[in-house]
């Protein structure tokens, strides 16, 4: 049963609001106050459940009391619940939990995907390197694990949610990340593939050669930009919905990764119809995620006020 545990933080005198608003609440159960529990913030504990498909509107109007700016608000998946209080929330509850989009938290989760780190850096930077290698080898097995690696899909997110959300900061935010994070991934692999040639393990008649495997790399075609665009609608569902096994799916359907990889080396050989074409391929793919996870999270979006309307 998909629930969220809310945990939240109020000053006294604002208890019996914030208790009043959650019993008001459709779809909440398991509520509970713990008086005076709360040291930092100061003041009372409030506790509920929240069915999914209600978490959003429930936030939407504690947040509208300014319980984040004088209090806390923290929020959790439920795992199990054995409950028939809980199983009454649920049916109370308007529309079904896997259709439901919980914005703050996936705000929140996209902000910390959408970070340029040097962790996020590290995992695009790795994930080009082997892309690298499965290109000088023709090797799909190697180019799918890259595309595996690559943490690029939470900052295109992040990009899709603050333009739906109108969100600058989230979007600034995303926006460095890809523009900082795959030039100097593509730098890197660049100065590898010249470590690597100079060692003897890569070499430019093999890159020159035929490489049937991964010649679509940096070929594009009408089908970079429809798979991409499918892959994008496929990855947002699997973020609103919490279905992180299809994100994976997700996250080997795409080249973006294996692109980038194929620029860098190609212009370390100073290729440079091969890295125009990989530069397109990637710029496509960019192109159709985020065409896509926007136009998801929008028709989600209008879908979900659409049936709250009808109940």
């Amino acid at each position: 049963m998909p629930l969220l545990h809310l945990r939240m933080i109020t000053p006294a005198d604002r208890t019996d609001e914030i208790v009043a608003l959650v019993e008001q609440s459709v779809g909440t159960t398991h509520l509970a106050v713990l008086t005076g529990a709360a040291r930092d913030p100061r003041g009372d504990v409030v506790l509920c459940d929240v069915a999914r498909e209600a978490a959003d509107e429930l936030l939407e109007r504690l947040r509208a009391t300014g319980l984040p700016e004088w209090g806390a608000i923290s929020a959790e998946n439920v795992g199990l619940t054995l409950s028939r209080s809980a199983d009454r929330a649920e049916r109370d509850a308007p529309g079904e939990g896997a259709d439901a989009i919980v914005w703050e938290s996936l705000v929140e989760e996209t902000h910390e995907e959408s970070t340029l780190t040097v962790t996020f850096l590290a995992f695009l930077t790795v994930a080009t390197m082997l892309a690298a290698c499965g290109v000088m080898i023709d090797s799909a097995i190697l180019i799918v694990g890259a595309m595996a690696v690559g943490p690029e899909f939470g900052p295109l997110a992040g990009l899709c949610t603050a333009m739906v959300r109108r969100a600058p900061r989230l979007a600034w935010r995303s926006l460095i990340a890809l523009l900082v994070g795959f030039p100097a991934a593509m730098l890197l692999t660049g100065g590898f593939s010249v470590l690597m040639d100079a060692l003897g393990l890569f070499d430019e008649a093999r890159f020159l050669g035929d490489r049937p495997q991964t010649a679509f790399i940096w070929q594009p075609d009408a089908f970079s930009f429809v798979v991409a665009f499918l892959a994008g609608i496929a990855g947002i569902l699997s973020l609103t919905s919490a279905k992180s096994g299809a994100l994976i799916g997700v996250a080997i359907s795409v080249t973006t990764v294996p692109a980038a990889a194929n620029a860098a080396v190609a212009l370390s050989y100073g290729n440079w119809s091969e890295t125009r074409g990989s530069a397109v391929q990637l710029a496509l793919n960019l192109l159709g995620i985020i065409a896509a996870g926007t136009l998801t999270l929008l028709a989600q979006k209008w879908s979900w006020a659409r049936q709250r309307r009808a109940v």
